[in-house]
């Protein structure tokens, strides 16, 4: 390939399941025949492409390690005529996260991953060790450097090595997880990697559910200017293709005196950089007829980006998971309403039965309203009412109780019920169950254990009640409203005592969700939020609820991550826990 060619790259942003190690190749050598008849020199996968991200514990056992590297030997000779840049568990005295370049059916050359996340979602350390080279690869002529995505976070890391050293094109692979908004931070950060660079920089990440976590995909191709080439679509799979003038990346470093002298720099003064060593990549095959122009892809606004994490998410978990069918709660409730929403749209109305439980407490509004939802979503409904089993165990109950005042027993009582005949119904029909509560709930713990927050897997545990809202305005908005206007309309209420109302017992959400999100995503002090304005006796109150329920979190159900701090895989506090913060003073006026 001479330094005037295009290189012809194609991004495979593909859905992989963890520990499916004869899928995920099948799957990768699919695709490596697909890039090769669209002309694609060099086709490029996701970081563990052959394992699945996050393998967590599976990477301790060495006979899932020696099946990786068996699976990837394998791969390798797919490659004729072709580099595939493949994600793997590499073993040596130690594992590591790496990345293998299979070029012309063998394997050629690896880079192992320099900088090992231990924040938030990632436990890297736990299991890896870091690399310690920034090796370059040459296409024929062209220098190619290699990077596993927390590498290329760094604005001094290995691609500042490989661009020094010569390199036209970064290529960095990633399992990278979603959380709101973070496409766009992501961007900022890459086009400034290929602009300080000066070279291309092709980012291509992981798509699909994994359990709690979400994985994007939005893989892109930055030029030295920073500007776009091509981008893959938000939470689908996609193969990108994109010719490179790798050529032109030459003819403008000549015309920049400062790159030699920051390699000059570079070489005098970084103490154990390593040498740059060289393995060569297959000649460029003959011409190819033009791609066809296509914009990149566009971005999705906020909510339609949440909803389309909450779906793919819910999805991803239920098919990986082998589970068919669905069966939630309906109470008439904004929560309910959205979880059934995103079940629909998620698996299809088929596969969704909607059960309203109502009790004595139930208004009428609320049970037409779940009618109503089921009717308008097209998903089977039953009622069963729990008026029967709460006297009989009222009745029960009632020698025990004598003497006391009604209370909260008797109120989660009703929500315990409900939560029996949902898991009955799932033991009946294998189905399972989503649950309803959202965010904001768990946070302060206005959930009942065993009750309401019993099933198999939580659609909206990381989505605040005031996003709740919004995202059903916006699900109403796409053709069709699924949503009862009047379930969005109405006060919140769990309807387990006469005339109950949400605020009887917490503030209004919109209070109450920006005091959640400085304390439990942001980590900030009762006096920082009270200085930020809010109320210092009800600062001192959210957080008190809060610290008290991490017991009922721990053992709620998994659910999808779509704030920057989920609770369980991002923030881990200790159930038991002696500490709190000092009481903020409360000034009285004079």
């Amino acid at each position: 390939m001479s330094s005037g060619d295009l290189l012809r790259v194609a991004l495979a942003q593909l859905n992989l399941t963890v520990g499916d190690l004869a899928g995920n190749s099948a799957r990768i050598i699919a695709t490596i025949d697909d890039a090769r008849s669209r002309g694609a020199q060099l086709v490029i996968f996701p970081e563990l492409a052959t394992t699945g991200y996050p393998p967590e514990d599976l990477l301790l056992k060495p006979s899932f390690v020696a099946e990786n590297v068996a699976r990837l030997r394998e791969i390798a000779t797919h490659t004729r005529g072709i580099v595939a840049i493949v994600g793997f568990v590499d073993a040596a005295e130690d594992i590591y996260n790496a990345a293998a370049v299979l070029a012309d059916g063998a394997w050629v050359g690896t880079y192992h991953k320099r900088y090992l996340p231990n924040y938030g979602v990632f436990d890297e350390d736990r299991y890896f060790m870091a690399g310690d080279t920034a090796p370059i690869f040459r296409f024929g002529d062209v220098p190619v450097g290699i990077t596993v995505c927390e590498d290329i976070w760094y604005p001094v890391g290995p691609a500042t090595l490989q661009g020094l050293a010569g390199a036209r094109l970064i290529i960095n692979i990633n399992a990278s997880p979603y959380h709101q908004g973070k496409w766009q931070t992501r961007e900022t950060m890459l086009a400034t990697r290929a602009m300080d660079n000066d070279l291309y920089l092709a980012y291509v990440n992981l798509v699909g559910g994994q359990d709690e976590l979400v994985f994007d995909g939005g893989s892109v191709i930055f030029d030295p200017s920073g500007r776009v080439v091509a981008r893959s679509p938000l939470f689908t799979e996609d193969l990108l293709i994109a010719d490179l003038d790798l050529g032109a990346v030459f003819r403008s470093r000549l015309h920049d005196p400062l790159r030699r002298k920051e390699r000059l720099l570079s070489e005098l003064s970084a103490d154990g950089v390593p040498r740059i060593p060289v393995a060569a990549f297959p000649a460029s095959p003959g011409p190819r007829p033009p791609l066809p122009d296509a914009p990149p892809a566009a971005p999705l606004d906020p909510l339609a980006e949440v909803y389309a994490a909450l779906v793919l998410g819910t999805r991803d978990y239920l098919h990986k998971t082998g589970f068919a069918r669905v069966v939630l709660g309906l109470s008439g409730g904004i929560d309910s309403a959205l979880v059934a929403a995103i079940a629909v749209d998620a698996l299809g109305a088929d596969a969704v039965t909607g059960i309203s439980m109502p009790s004595r407490y139930s208004s009428g509004g609320s049970k037409d309203d779940a009618r109503d939802l089921a009717e308008r979503l097209g998903i089977r409904f039953l009622t069963v009412p729990i008026e029967g089993t709460h006297a009989a165990a009222l009745a029960m109950l009632s020698e025990a109780f004598e003497g006391t005042p009604a209370g909260l027993a008797e109120e989660n009582l009703q929500a315990r019920i409900r939560g029996n005949i949902l898991m009955a119904l799932s033991n009946k029909f294998g189905s399972l169950v989503l649950t309803t509560g959202n965010k904001s709930e768990m946070s302060v713990g206005y959930a009942t254990i065993y009750g309401d927050m019993a099933g198999g897997f939580a659609v909206i545990k990381d989505v605040p009640k005031t996003l709740v809202f919004a995202l059903c305005r916006w699900r109403n908005e796409q053709g069709r409203a699924v949503i009862p206007p009047s379930t969005i309309e109405k006060p919140p209420s769990a309807e387990l005592r006469p005339d109950q109302v949400d605020t009887d017992s917490l503030p209004p959400y919109e209070v109450l969700d920006p005091i959640l999100k400085a304390y439990v995503e942001e980590d900030r002090s009762a006096a920082e939020i009270v200085a930020g304005g809010a109320d210092p006796e009800l600062v001192a109150r959210v957080i008190r609820m809060v610290d008290l329920n991490e017991y009922k979190r721990r053992q709620a159900a998994p659910g999808i991550k779509i704030t920057a701090r989920a609770f369980g895989r991002d923030r881990r506090l200790p159930i038991v826990n002696r500490y709190r913060e000092a009481p903020v003073p409360v000034s009285t006026p004079r």
